[in-house]
């Protein structure tokens, strides 16, 4: 007896085979639901963008902060002291409407503080003690990504005002080698700790390849400016010092302090330059 053979129905035969088909030439569709859900959810997926498209919301500004206008096509001229010296600063000497905003060590105890100056592009500056920053510098090569400078505050932040010659070099140069090494950059400014300085702090910078010294006319602490001397109000070319938090542990964290600063840089007809454009 010869075994019956199943019929289906010709609306199934066809689909079959048109799967067949499809298989034979090699571009038949996935049936496997998971990926099929996988790819309908990465299709749904968009990149993240700053709520409204104005990511200086986000960071307690009300509008965004001015350009700066085109720096000098050269750093302005440094008077070199007597003995070859660099030049000690707590200001630039410009017409610019800017200000600059430098940090000491620190920031990397405030994650997001490297999303603000991505964000709102902000030109700053980072002094770097190598004992303070830690084994790594992982977030200082993150803040070296979106734009920021990193320059000289010593290995260990000693102050360095009565030391002898020979550690104050070893002090300003070793940091110097240890930036090159990590990040290969070669930092140009300096500033001692605690703003602590001697003849012999010059010296030994300018063996190291100083060209200036930076200090400061004002700090942000405490969530206010302080002033090292009057007048109270800021003017162009200020040098400006925000406090890292192990500066300030009290107080707010460093971004919320930054944002607090532009603030203020804002409402009195200013904005933000490149130091090392200036210097």
């Amino acid at each position: 007896m010869r075994p019956r053979l199943r019929r289906w129905p010709r609306r199934t035969a066809a689909v079959l085979l048109a799967a067949a088909l499809l298989l034979l030439a090699g571009c038949a569709p996935s049936v496997d639901p998971i990926e099929r859900l996988g790819r309908k959810a990465a299709q749904g997926v968009r990149p993240e963008r700053p709520a409204d498209g104005q990511p200086y919301r986000r960071w307690g500004l009300t509008a965004p902060l001015p350009a700066p206008p085109r720096p000098p096509a050269r750093p302005l001229g440094l008077t070199v002291g007597a003995s070859g010296t660099p030049p000690v600063l707590d200001h630039v000497r410009t017409s610019d409407r800017v200000v600059f905003l430098t940090y000491d060590d620190g920031a990397e105890r405030d994650p997001r503080f490297v999303d603000m100056v991505r964000e709102l592009r902000l030109p700053v500056s980072m002094f770097l003690t190598d004992s303070v920053v830690g084994p790594g510098y992982g977030h200082f090569g993150r803040l070296l990504s979106v734009g920021a400078q990193l320059e000289n505050h010593t290995l260990d932040h000693p102050p360095l005002r009565g030391l002898p010659y020979q550690g104050q070099r070893a002090e300003i140069c070793g940091q110097r080698d240890k930036l090159h090494a990590r990040f290969g950059v070669r930092p140009r400014l300096f500033r001692p700790p605690y703003g602590a300085y001697d003849g012999t702090t010059l010296r030994a910078a300018a063996h190291c390849g100083v060209s200036a010294v930076v200090l400061w006319r004002a700090s942000m602490k405490d969530a206010d400016l302080h002033f090292a001397h009057g007048p109270h109000t800021l003017r162009p070319g200020d040098i400006l010092l925000i406090a890292s938090d192990d500066d300030d542990l009290d107080g707010p964290p460093l971004r919320e302090r930054t944002a607090r600063l532009l603030r203020r840089i804002q409402a009195e007809g200013l904005t933000v330059g490149r130091l090392e454009d200036y210097l």
